[in-house]
């Protein structure tokens, strides 16, 4: 019996500190920002130029931007967890072509900007992004990007502000749901301070939306995806790829599918545009 509650005793110990240590580090493991700090030149980005864009709470954002043309769609990118300006340089390139423009922001504490990365603070990030944005676009003619933990970004920015169309790309209902996944038998839901709780904020989301998900997805499960798709009341498209994962859906395709959505912003429908799209 003796051995049995030692037993006991020392695995309790060892959840406790499994659990102490999760919840003292856990923004580090949510946000494993990259240090590296690039620019236009290095990353050979024509027509874009380096900005810093000051936030409501006096933190500074490094920037690639590149102004669109006359009535052209301007994105507003909002990278995932584990993205930089360097990993996405060729994704901003890509999404500029035909006169189009491109804001694609460092959240704080990545690549170079000031501050730490919070739920609270990525989404004071978003709305000065969405303010410079606007001081160069109508809304109607913005349209807002999120890759993974950017999707989370992107619900928030879209239910407090008018925009032409969102892409939400691997998208989850909640933060917490994903790490519940990662850590079972950790009360996530309890002691997560970051949900990012997309599901909650589908009612009030009015902007067309493009939603990819990849089958093969081993970070957000297909099928959360799935749930914020069904949830979401207003126009939308969902797009399964059948043999991609987490980080690679808009080189296996999803480019196309924006560049048509931007065509429907352009052409003042992007909802009709949404029906069209396929793989």
């Amino acid at each position: 019996m003796r051995w049995i509650l030692r037993t006991a005793i020392i695995g309790l110990v060892a959840y406790i500190g499994l659990v102490a240590m999760l919840f003292t580090t856990q923004r580090a493991l949510q946000y494993p920002a990259s240090a590296r700090v690039t620019d236009v030149e290095e990353a050979q980005l024509s027509g874009f130029s380096d900005v810093v864009i000051t936030t409501e709470d006096g933190e500074e954002l490094r920037a690639f931007w590149k102004p669109p043309e006359e009535g052209r769609t301007l994105v507003l990118y909002f990278h995932g967890n584990g993205g930089s300006l360097w990993n996405r340089r060729f994704r901003a390139q890509a999404l500029a072509e035909d006169g189009r423009g491109v804001l694609m922001v460092s959240y704080r504490g990545y690549s170079g900007s000031t501050g730490s990365p919070t739920e609270d603070g990525l989404h004071a990030d978003a709305r000065a992004a969405y303010a410079f944005a606007s001081e160069h676009a109508e809304p109607a003619r913005i349209l807002a990007y999120g890759e993974s933990l950017g999707t989370g970004v992107v619900m928030r920015l879209a239910a407090d502000n008018p925009l032409g169309a969102i892409v939400l790309d691997a998208p989850f209902t909640s933060t917490a749901n994903v790490a519940a996944r990662l850590y079972p038998i950790v009360p996530v839901r309890l002691l997560m301070l970051d949900q990012f709780r997309s599901i909650d904020l589908v009612a009030e989301i009015t902007a067309p939306a493009l939603i990819m998900h990849g089958r093969r997805d081993q970070v957000v499960p297909f099928a959360d995806g799935r749930k914020l798709y069904e949830a979401l009341p207003g126009p939308k498209r969902f797009l399964a790829f059948p043999e991609s994962g987490h980080v690679s859906l808009f080189e296996d395709g999803g480019l196309e599918a924006v560049q048509t959505l931007m065509e429907g912003i352009e052409n003042g429908d992007p909802a009709a545009k949404l029906e069209s799209i396929a793989l």
